[in-house]
């Protein structure tokens, strides 16, 4: 697997982290606002089977290496109880991916006296 279908694939799960998060929130709003039983229910629904869906790819990104063991545990197991934290490891961990890319590459453009 290249770096570029790396980069691809934790963005999709990233993305599909904010769209459980958006669903989640939903599910949160209708409840507190006592929403429509059925619109509930689909919320809670979408985030049951998100969830389910998030934490099989979070476990198999993990063991490609695409996501750390942390971010996966961190979906998997406390996504079901608040994707949120899920959706912040995602931020997290991408900031942490583009710094060591950028520090990567201020050694490499510095050349071998650097090092």
């Amino acid at each position: 697997m290249t770096s570029t279908d790396r980069d691809r694939a934790f963005l999709s799960l990233e993305t599909m982290s904010f769209v459980h998060s958006a669903v989640y929130a939903g599910l949160l709003a209708c409840w507190l606002l006592d929403g429509p039983k059925a619109l509930r229910a689909g919320f809670g629904w979408a985030h049951g089977v998100l969830w389910i869906v998030m934490t099989i790819l979070v476990i198999v990104a993990a063991r490609k290496a695409i996501v750390s063991f942390r971010l996966a545990v961190l979906v998997a197991v406390i996504g079901g109880l608040g994707p949120f934290a899920g959706t912040a490891g995602f931020v997290l961990e991408r900031r942490s991916k583009v710094r060591e890319s950028a520090e990567s590459y201020a050694v490499h453009k510095q050349g071998p006296r650097a090092r």
